[in-house]
This record gives structure tokens, sequence and C-alpha cells, in this order.
């Protein structure tokens, strides 16, 4: 059966959270790269917290409060205006060099986002990357307030598409988002970016492991958590081939 709709992860997806660095490094020189992972670590942990506690603000709060937490840890003072200047840098972030020609690849077929992004961010972001004139519909968890790997957070999807959970490809570089999807009953690509070769070997390189490094084995393995995805690649320029062979 050939897929109907492709739904995609945004961040670390499509667009690459680390871009934020050099706007962090920018803002505290030489601490950068540690501002980065931690901040996206606190991030994550925040939306699954809140979700658990009940407690939901949209990903825009989220976002603040983790900086604001990575600041603080690291002793690093700031003001309101370098708080707001590094987080606008998420309605810009890099998209990966692949991302557009992949979509623009798989134009035939229905595309669109399914992200814990507030809509503000998404939109922002989809509109300076560009890439709202490929996306058919951006899919906030906001809808239903609570934030992946929720089931409730899969089920927009089949809300606003209209499709049934074995019509969507789902494609994610986040091993928890995949675990997350897989359980919901969708198929689901995972872009394996970092291998457990270059982890392994990176790991090795140093007896202290760097901040980078650390971030990589904490967020970019796949989980123990009793799902695979479907399909591992290594970018999303391979995705128009997996598409292509659910052609009827």
């Amino acid at each position: 059966m050939p897929f109907k709709a492709v739904v995609f992860d945004a961040y670390g997806t499509l667009y690459d959270i680390q871009s934020v660095a050099a706007v962090t490094e920018q803002a505290f020189p030489g601490h950068g790269d540690i501002i980065t992972q931690i901040w996206r670590i606190k991030q994550l942990e925040y939306t699954w917290l809140r979700s658990l506690m009940q407690r939901y603000d949209d990903f825009a709060v989220v976002t603040r409060d983790s900086l604001v937490y990575t600041l603080r840890v690291l002793g690093l003072r700031t003001d309101a205006a370098t708080l707001d200047r590094i987080i606008a840098k998420y309605l810009d972030l890099d998209p990966y060099p692949d991302a557009r020609a992949a979509l623009a690849a798989m134009k035939d077929h229905r595309l669109a986002i399914l992200s814990n992004g507030s809509p503000a961010m998404l939109d922002g972001l989809v509109r300076a990357s560009g890439f709202d004139s490929l996306i058919e519909a951006v899919i906030s968890v906001d809808a239903h307030k609570i934030f992946k790997p929720s089931r409730q957070a899969y089920a927009l999807i089949e809300e606003t598409l209209g499709l049934a959970p074995d019509d969507v490809l789902f494609v994610s570089s986040n091993p928890w988002d995949v675990c997350g999807a897989k359980a919901f009953g969708l198929n689901v690509a995972w872009i394996e970016r970092v291998s457990p070769e270059a982890m392994a070997a990176a790991c090795l390189e140093t007896d202290l492991v760097r901040p980078l490094t650390m971030f990589k084995a904490l967020r970019t393995q796949m989980d123990e958590l009793g799902f695979a995805p479907d399909y591992r690649i290594a970018a999303l320029s391979e995705l128009p081939e997996i598409v292509s062979t659910h052609e009827p």
C-alpha cells in the first residue's frame, strides 16, 4: 500500500537545532557548545515533565524556561534582550541541507509537520525556510495541550489529515519520538544521523567526554523501549526512494 502522507518532526529532523550554537557562542564566548547541549536536554525534559504533571505550557515557554535554567546552572548572567535574541533563533533555525530537495521530490504526496513547537514558533520557522510552499499542514501539539510522545499528540495527524496511522509515514531523528510514533501505530522512518560506530569512536577520543559527545550519547541513539523503526536512514535525501517503493 502506498503512503498517503509523509509527516515530519520539525526540530532535529527538518531543522538543525544545533544551529543555535552560533547565537549562544556569540552571546557567551566559550560557552556556546555547553549551553546548546544542556538547553536542548532540559527543553525535552520539561516537555515530558509538564505532560506527566498535567501542567501544560506551550513550547515557547518551555524553551525560555529551559534556557534560563541552563544559564543559571552555568553561572552565566544575562539580560532580557539577550535572552530574547537567543530564543529568536528558534524562528530561523537552519534547515538540514537536504531538506528542501527531499520535500520537493515528494511533492506529489501530502506532506505535513507534527511538532511540539507552538503554532507561532512553527509558522515563523516554516515561512523563514520557505517550506510553506511544500508543506500542506503544520500541526502543533498545542491543539491537545500535551507533548509528544503522548498518544494524544500523534492522534492529531489523523484528526488533521483524515488519514489512518497505517496510511502515514512519520519521519523523525529523535529516538524517543520514533518510539512514540511506532507505539501509536504509525509507519516510522528514523534518521540515524549518528551511527553507533561513530558514537563509540567519539567516546574514545579523549578522557574528558565533550558536551556534544554526551548529548549524542543521550539523544541520538535508539532507546530501549521495545519499539523499532520500520526504516533506518542516514539522511532526508534517502526518503524519496522509500516513499516511491510504496507506489501502487
